[in-house]
């Protein structure tokens, strides 16, 4: 019987065909955070219906980079909606940052999208509106009723996989074909 690391910070959560919860259904979750108190993560492969110009605007931040305007904003979780979480790969000493694993950091403060801006921010980034959490013992307790297949995070899928190909291509990192998977499990 395996049994899950101690913690889960920096590994995909994917969800199985049996997990049905509209919020969650199809989609991958990079864990920023677990610990005996629960867990902390962000969806990363579901686009919301803004880009990054629109929250720059909100945020009265200019820009005149059109791609980076143009750059579409996950939809993180639906814990916090109204708050932005930036998953990047630079380790630069932005203001409120967590380093989730090696070469992965997430950063909630506005300096990151400034520096984006004046096109002086990480190489790579993911712009989350929302995040997804939870409480103690949760997600084990999900992921032993088959709903979440764990795998170890990298920077290659966060961000170069278009997002419509991160579900299985998360999942074919461990060998698992999501579109030749049941959608019940067979518990007893």
């Amino acid at each position: 019987m395996s049994t899950l690391p101690t913690t889960l910070a920096h590994h995909l959560l994917v969800a199985l065909p049996s997990l049905t919860d509209p919020t969650f259904a199809r989609t991958v979750a990079l864990i920023c955070q677990h610990d005996e108190n629960g867990a902390m993560g962000v969806l990363v492969n579901q686009p919301s219906e803004y880009t990054l110009g629109d929250v720059l605007a909100q945020m009265d931040i200019q820009t005149d980079d059109r791609v980076l305007r143009d750059q579409v904003v996950l939809n993180g979780g639906p814990v916090h909606p109204e708050r932005g979480f930036v998953i990047h790969d630079d380790a630069s000493g932005w203001d409120s940052s967590l380093q989730v694993g090696q070469g992965v950091y997430l950063t909630t403060s506005r300096d990151i999208l400034e520096a984006m801006a004046r096109g002086e921010g990480p190489r790579h980034a993911l712009v989350t509106l929302g995040c997804a959490g939870w409480t103690e013992g949760q997600l084990e307790a999900e992921i032993a009723d088959n709903s979440w297949l764990t795998v170890p995070a990298d920077a290659e899928l966060l961000f170069n996989t278009p997002l419509e190909q991160r579900w299985q291509g998360a999942a074919s990192r461990i060998g698992v074909d999501l579109f030749r998977h049941t959608d019940y499990s067979g518990h007893v």
